[in-house]
């Protein structure tokens, strides 16, 4: 899977799920606060996650995402490794 394919599928679910305009998701944008999320929302994020891109989210992987950028990096990253595997 290349990556703008990854972005784009991962842009979708995010303005699907969390409601948000798709024009507010940029690279270089708040994670958190340009989603509005809370406690429960970082669990819908993983479940959403988990369920498109089939790998395992833990808790403190979420400790260095702070921009869409750091997110996207962070979904490609595992991605590629389980490709690899």
């Amino acid at each position: 899977m290349k990556n703008e394919d990854i972005i784009a599928k991962i842009n979708a679910f995010l303005v699907e799920e969390f409601e948000v305009e798709a024009e507010k998701i940029t690279p270089n944008a708040n994670l958190k606060e340009t989603l509005s999320l809370d406690s429960l929302d970082y669990i819908d994020l993983v479940v959403v996650i988990e369920s498109n891109f089939s790998f395992k989210v833990q808790p403190e992987d979420f400790v260095g995402i702070v921009t869409f950028q750091n997110f996207y990096d962070y979904v490609i990253n595992k991605i590629h490794s389980k490709e690899v595997h």
